[in-house]
């Protein structure tokens, strides 16, 4: 869809008001130990808002989200597909219809994986990370982002250069607040001790967790993030839809899986579609979908600050809105007896 397109349909539909209601009932929690609060569920654009995409559709699931009193509007650079495009989108989604909104929006963005070809493509240094929020702001049509990432570690960058360019993006008034994602224990501590020497609001360490994936807790980040007053924000909680009823009756065409882009085949093979089949049948017995029990089982952790979803349409933003992060003992014990045991 061209500029005219959008603009048209913009237009066709501009009585577009959030709904009044949207924020009575929705839970918010801190960003860490910041004054900074973040929906518990943010809403993740890292596929299904690309170049390749229906304009119509996202614009859809972002006033769906929004209505729901979600906040938080996960991007990165390189969403899309193709890299920038998630972006740009949702920048003409705001333009067109959310621009009297913006200060009820928590607006991130990322750098750190591939931007552009290239030596200064990618990475942790300070020329990568300061141009490309520049490129991210104009793609978003904003002077500001509320949360910048670095994306990942990089080994082949000093972390002082890394964290000075994080300063740098702050003391500009580009970003609000800053965030590191998949830096576990180790380098999120030396991360995070630099950036408070620096007096650098460092509040969010954006990480994978789920039922399926420990690796934060084998690595003791759960503890050190909580003893750092960082938050931390979940992706990738629903294993990109194994963890859902999206395969419960086979591979549909049109999922991830089906389209092998992402998900491929092989991540369902015969013991992990017991594991799921065993988790199903607790939520079963809680009233809940399995979408909604791991994303709940997720967020029983006081550290974790928000989960991030992803959605190809709407109906599945609004199956997730309800957590419930009562979980008995029992429960619990079954839950890791199942994603953790080898055999089970």
């Amino acid at each position: 869809m061209d500029a005219e397109q959008i603009k048209a349909l913009s237009e066709k539909n501009k009585n577009y008001k959030p709904d009044k209601n949207r924020y009575h009932g929705v839970r918010y929690r801190k960003a860490g130990a910041s004054g900074l609060k973040l929906s518990e569920i943010s809403f993740g654009l890292w596929h299904n808002f690309g170049s390749v995409d229906r304009y119509e559709n996202m614009r859809d699931m972002v006033f769906t989200a929004f209505d729901a009193g979600i906040t938080v509007f996960d991007i990165a650079n390189n969403y899309g597909p193709e890299p920038w495009s998630a972006e740009c989108n949702f920048g003409s989604i705001l333009k067109n219809d959310l621009a009297s909104y913006r200060d009820e929006m928590v607006i991130t963005t990322k750098a750190g994986f591939y931007g552009w070809d290239g030596p200064y493509g990618d990475g942790g240094s300070r020329k990568y990370l300061i141009a490309s929020l520049d490129r991210s702001l104009k793609n978003l049509g904003l002077d500001y982002v509320d949360i910048f990432y670095h994306h990942r570690a990089d080994a082949e960058t000093p972390l002082e250069e890394t964290c000075l360019a994080l300063k740098r993006i702050v003391d500009s008034g580009k970003a609000l607040y800053i965030g590191i994602s998949n830096y576990f224990s180790e380098g999120m501590r030396a991360a995070v001790n630099l950036l408070t020497e620096l007096r650098v609001p460092v509040v969010l360490d954006q990480v994978r967790y789920s039922m399926l994936d420990r690796s934060i807790e084998t690595d003791g980040l759960l503890a050190a993030a909580k003893e750092a007053g960082v938050g931390l924000t979940i992706y990738s909680p629903l294993e990109q839809g194994l963890l859902t009823d999206r395969y419960a009756q086979g591979i549909p065409e049109d999922s991830r899986m089906g389209r092998g882009a992402f998900l491929k085949k092989s991540a369902l093979g015969e013991t992990t579609a017991k594991k799921i089949a065993a988790l199903r049948e607790i939520a079963a017995r809680r009233g809940q979908t399995l979408a909604q029990m791991a994303l709940s089982w997720v967020m029983k952790e006081d550290v974790i600050s928000s989960v991030i979803i992803g959605a190809s349409r709407s109906s599945q933003i609004k199956e997730n809105l309800s957590l419930d992060t009562r979980f008995s003992a029992e429960e619990l014990s079954r839950i890791d007896k199942i994603c953790l045991d080898s055999d089970k």
